[in-house]
């Protein structure tokens, strides 16, 4: 039997490695957010996706995904693929009736031939998103006209594809309608898909191919979809979803490595992830990365979680959510920023050297550059909360830490989760599982990489890990470790993940910090400047309150700097001001006054050691997504080394 997101037995083919994703998805609404994660969505939900149909025409009554005369490409379905999510995670009805009009339209619109959407277009690209939605919607829904609607396209496309194959987006993004085509295969398990599903993936761009042997080793300075930023993050599944029909997951996995390991080696930035702005900018500091690369890398981390059911994936995920996610918009999502930068020490309509972008890239507003982030932005909170657990053969796994709940059944028995958490600004993560199923079943709680001497317990009781040296315990395999009981009177899950500093190298002896899934920065304070008169809920700038060119010192002692706590605000990714945050790291620190600005940014680090001052201060670093300007990737003062007695001594050491 196999176990789908519902919990119910489906007939599929006797052949599992053809059944799909080994680690198959809750249906959409199973997953709900509580503490700050509720907090965070409502704000999404009260500003920029549940105005955005009434102060952007793009998204308005006329679009041509309503039947209008308006934009009739990308931005309906791209919008869609965050409000339909966003309205069944927070079980919102005033969200469920905007969003109602746009599926019917999309499922009364198709043609006797199975094709679907505005006359006006006919790109094989945006059908791609609505397919996503349409699933989405009938996983939370049960909505029975779905499955056939896709099968009349599915056929459309097996026929017509040869003669009219993917071009341009569509050749970069077909991985994502073979995931599509794979959604009705795990439901219908009908053998023609698994066609479809060959002929998307030969005319899909070969990802892995690239990106692990011929990546560009520099900005790029002419337009390739190879190395358009959200291209990347798109193609990046490609090879998990290859996996799911050639069965080679070990294979795709390795190659998936090399791409990431290529584009950190080029292009990886201080906060741990690649540039693009809106090509793939290189190493710098001072290069940025687009807010869709940003949420379309989210989901393909969600579907190597789902494909590869790793631990990495999930500190992938959280990487993203809880640093750049955040950063992309205001604390209160009112609007967004184009382009996010690693060193981000002025917010303002100027020129800076990327790779392909106007001066308004960085502001926060309501479409600054391009539209595509403006449609795009709202689909990385609700997708997140819906890919928080994922449902294996014998239970559930949990691929990121937040605070939520879990209504869903294991075979035929109900099962509520809640978690308790206010990672990750602190360490402990409570999990309570109620149900009045006897029969044991799997939790599998995910280990992340950067944990060392992880805590668990259960009902009290100490449940050891083994560490790495072979001792007793449960063993970590792949970044899991599988608790079986009967989880009826079993008692509390709690584990603590303890967060110490970690400090990492960059170019020029430069370092960036990191706090359990926490990019840590330093703040100048923000002092915010309206754009008045401008569209949508608002424009702004953002000006430094004091000086941003610090130094961090004592490096190597980095493990024993100091953490303090607070609450978490309302708006969770705000700063009251720059010394207070749910989670402040209390670093040495020393003035870089030779590091000055370079037009309207920081130029970059000067070589390290700075010798100009010596440890003169309480740095207080706070958590990435919170500050909207920010000091990620440092010069070092001092030494990186331990200090020999028999040495003259260090700046660090002094």
């Amino acid at each position: 039997m196999t176990i789908t997101d519902t919990g119910t037995a489906t007939t599929t083919s006797t052949d599992a490695a053809t059944v799909g994703r080994p680690h198959r998805p809750l249906a959409l609404g199973t997953i709900t957010p509580r503490g700050w994660l509720r907090d965070q969505l409502r704000l999404q939900a009260d500003n920029i996706t549940g105005q955005l149909e009434a102060i952007w025409p793009d998204v308005g009554p006329d679009s041509g995904w309503l039947g209008g005369t308006g934009e009739n490409w990308e931005r309906g379905p791209y919008y869609l693929d965050g409000l339909v999510p966003l309205a069944h995670v927070l079980q919102d009805q005033r969200l469920l009736d905007l969003a109602t009009p746009w599926i019917e339209w999309i499922l009364g619109s198709q043609r006797e031939d199975g094709f679907f959407g505005p006359t006006g277009n006919d790109d094989w690209w945006p059908r791609m998103v609505a397919l996503k939605v349409l699933t989405q919607h009938a996983d939370a829904t049960g909505d029975e006209r779905v499955a056939p609607f896709l099968e009349r396209y599915f056929r459309h496309q097996l026929d017509h594809l040869p003669g009219r194959p993917l071009t341009s987006w569509g050749r970069a993004r077909g991985a994502d309608n073979a995931l599509s085509v794979w959604w009705l295969h795990e439901r219908t398990g009908d053998a023609w898909l698994l066609e479809l599903v060959d002929l998307l993936a030969a005319q899909t761009i070969r990802w892995d191919d690239y990106l692990a042997d011929e990546l560009i080793t520099g900005p790029a300075r002419t337009f390739s979809h190879r190395t358009h930023g959200p291209n990347v993050a798109m193609g990046l599944k490609t090879g998990a979803v290859d996996a799911l029909r050639d069965h080679g997951l070990a294979a795709h996995a390795a190659r998936t490595e090399t791409s990431f390991a290529a584009l950190d080696r080029w292009h990886g930035q201080a906060n741990g992830w690649f540039s693009g702005d809106e090509w793939l900018g290189g190493r710098e500091a001072t290069a940025g990365i687009e807010t869709c690369q940003v949420v379309e890398m989210m989901f393909t981390a969600s579907v190597h979680a789902q494909v590869y059911g790793r631990g990495i994936d999930g500190d992938r995920l959280e990487e993203l959510a809880y640093n750049l996610l955040p950063a992309s918009s205001d604390p209160e999502m009112r609007g967004h920023q184009y382009h996010q930068q690693t060193n981000q020490v002025e917010v303002s309509v100027a020129r800076r050297e990327w790779s392909f972008s106007s001066d308004d890239a960085g502001i926060f507003g309501l479409e600054p550059h391009f539209g595509c982030c403006t449609a795009n932005l709202h689909q990385g909170w609700p997708k997140f909360v819906s890919h928080l657990w994922l449902r294996d053969d014998d239970g559930l796994r949990v691929v990121a830490y937040a605070p939520s709940a879990v209504q869903t059944t294991v075979d035929d028995d109900d099962v509520s989760i809640t978690v308790d958490t206010e990672y990750p600004f602190d360490e402990t993560v409570t999990i309570r599982v109620d149900t009045a199923r006897t029969t044991p079943f799997a939790l599998r709680l995910r280990i992340p990489s950067w944990a060392r001497d992880a805590a668990l317990s259960v009902g009290g009781d100490r449940v050891p890990l083994a560490a790495q040296g072979g001792d007793p315990g449960l063993q970590v395999v792949d970044g899991y470790v599988t608790l079986e009981r009967d989880w009826s009177s079993a008692g509390a899950v709690v584990l603590v993940l303890p967060m110490r500093a970690r400090v990492v190298r960059r170019e020029r002896q430069a370092a960036a910090v990191r706090l359990g899934p926490l990019t840590m920065v330093y703040s100048p304070g923000e002092h915010w400047v309206e754009h008045h008169g401008a569209p949508g809920i608002g424009e702004w700038e953002v000006h430094a309150r004091g000086s941003w060119n610090w130094a961090l010192a004592e490096v190597r002692d980095a493990d024993r700097w100091r953490i303090t706590r607070g609450a978490v605000p309302a708006a969770p990714w705000s700063l009251r001001d720059r010394r207070t945050a749910p989670v402040v790291l209390h670093a040495p620190g020393a003035r870089a006054t030779g590091w000055r600005m370079a037009g309207a940014q920081a130029d970059l680090p000067p070589f390290s050691p700075v010798l100009d001052h010596v440890p003169d201060g309480d740095l207080r670093l706070v958590p990435y997504g919170s500050a909207r300007l920010r000091v990620t990737e440092f010069p070092v003062a001092g030494s990186w080394q331990d200090v020999d007695d028999t040495e003259e001594p260090t700046l660090a050491g002094a």
